[in-house]
This record gives structure tokens, sequence and C-alpha cells, in this order.
């Protein structure tokens, strides 16, 4: 029998992709009905991961990586790490205190409009990083599976080809809990965007630049932190425990400025 994809694998794909669209449909309804937040912020939110993060820093990427620095910083784990923990921390965070200044400075009177951004942000990367790629993941289970991935493969050729057979064999072998993996570490990414976006939108609100800078390096050391550890080989599991540890530190964090800072009408 040809190799397939096994049905718990493809169980927990679908799960986590509709985990990754449902978690910021619920947060945009529970900010909106529980803290009586405006939905406005949660799109802006959207838009500023979709323009800094998904387009911007991208490009930027794309233009580094092209460069003979840029190929000396991708064959060295520090640097690397260093490089993306600044660029994540530097894009995110000024689209952040960009939008709070800008666009959104007219709801700053509800400070759980902070959430709602934080929501946004973090949920539309959710749903365009995670959901999207696990959507893909199941099209093509399911063509492996049912054994019509050749009226695919059978078009291609050179690296297009041997990229689309790393990625089948890939899914067949990778365990079943890794894709549920994703979905555990967008839930600290969330946490953590939400955090971040208390300490910005304080920041500007209260013009206090070490919150800006906090989150800064609070955005730079989580980024750093993912990226040594994967570029070192360590284990999954570690990895995902160490975000999970420093988005809730984050959080933490966050919420004691909030109580410190917060001005919203009860």
């Amino acid at each position: 029998m040809a190799d397939q994809v096994p049905v718990l694998s493809i169980v927990f794909m679908a799960v986590t992709a509709v985990f990754a669209f449902a978690i910021p449909v619920f947060l945009l309804i529970w900010y909106k009905k529980k803290k009586h937040a405006s939905v406005v912020p949660f799109f802006i939110g959207c838009a500023v991961m979709l323009m800094f993060a998904l387009t911007l820093e991208s490009l930027v990427h794309t233009v580094v990586f092209l460069t003979p620095g840029g190929r000396k910083i991708q064959s060295n784990i520090w640097l690397y790490a260093l490089y993306g923990g600044l660029m994540a921390g530097l894009f995110e965070e000024s689209g952040r205190w960009i939008a709070f200044r800008t666009v959104l400075k007219r709801w700053s009177g509800n400070d759980a409009n902070a959430l709602m951004y934080g929501a946004g942000h973090g949920g539309f990367e959710a749903a365009a990083l995670v959901g999207t790629s696990m959507i893909s993941n199941l099209v093509v289970s399911v063509m492996i599976n049912t054994g019509t991935m050749n009226l695919i493969t059978d078009q291609l050729e050179g690296d297009v080809l041997a990229q689309i057979n790393a990625a089948v064999r890939t899914l067949v072998t990778a365990s079943s809990y890794l894709f549920l993996v994703s979905l555990a570490e967008r839930v600290s990414a969330i946490i953590l965007h939400i955090a971040l976006s208390v300490l910005v939108w304080f920041s500007v609100k209260k013009k206090k630049f070490s919150l800006l800078l906090t989150a800064f390096l609070i955005h730079f050391a989580v980024d750093f932190v993912t990226a040594a550890l994967a570029g070192l080989g360590t284990h999954t599991a570690i990895t995902e425990v160490a975000i999970a540890v420093m988005s809730l530190a984050a959080a933490f964090l966050s919420k004691r400025v909030w109580d410190k800072e917060k001005t919203v009408l009860e």
C-alpha cells in the first residue's frame, strides 16, 4: 500500500484549522459584549499585521537575504535569531504605535480597545499562517490518501517537484500531535500580542516611552529565543513551553500596567 497520511493527523489538522479561525472570532465577540470594545480596533489590528508583518517585513527579508550579508545571517543560528527578533519587534511594535497614534486615536477613551486590537493583530496572524496552512495540508493529505496526488506531481519537475515531494513526505511521516502544537503556539502568540498591545496602548496614551521600549524588548526576546531554540534543534515541546512561559510573563506584566493605568469606566 502506498504511503498514507494518518487519520489522526488529518483530524488534528482539521481541529487546528477550525480553532485558528474560531479563536479570533470568539475574542471579537467576547470583547465586544463583555468589555464593550469597538470592533474597529480588531480590524485595524488585522490590517496592521497584514501590512507591517506579513507584507513590509517579508519584503525586507526577501531583499536582505539576497545579499551576501543576508546569506551570512541565514547560515548562523545566532545572527539569524538576532536579526529575526529585531525585525519582528521593530515592524510589529512600530505598527501598533502608529495605529494607536493615528487611526485609533478616536477610540482611546475605552482601554478595552487595546485588547480588541491585540485580538485582531494576533488573530489575523493565526488565521493567515496556521489556519490557511492547515487547510492546504488537509487538501494535500486527502489527495495523498486517495491516490490523486500524481495529478499535480506529474506536471512538475526540478526543484518544485522536490519541494512538493518533501512536503508530502513530511505529512506522511510527521507525528500526529505536531499538528496540534501549531495551535498551542498560536494561542501563546495571541496572548503575547494582546499583552504587547496593552503596553504600547498605554505608552501612547500616557506618553511613556518606556512601555514602548518594553514591548519591543519582549517581542525581540520571544522571537530570538524561538529562533535560537529551533536552530539548535531543541525538542518542540521545550520550545513551546518556553514560548508559553514568556507569553504568560508578558501577560502578567501587561495586567499590572493595565491595573495601574486604565481609565475605562466600569
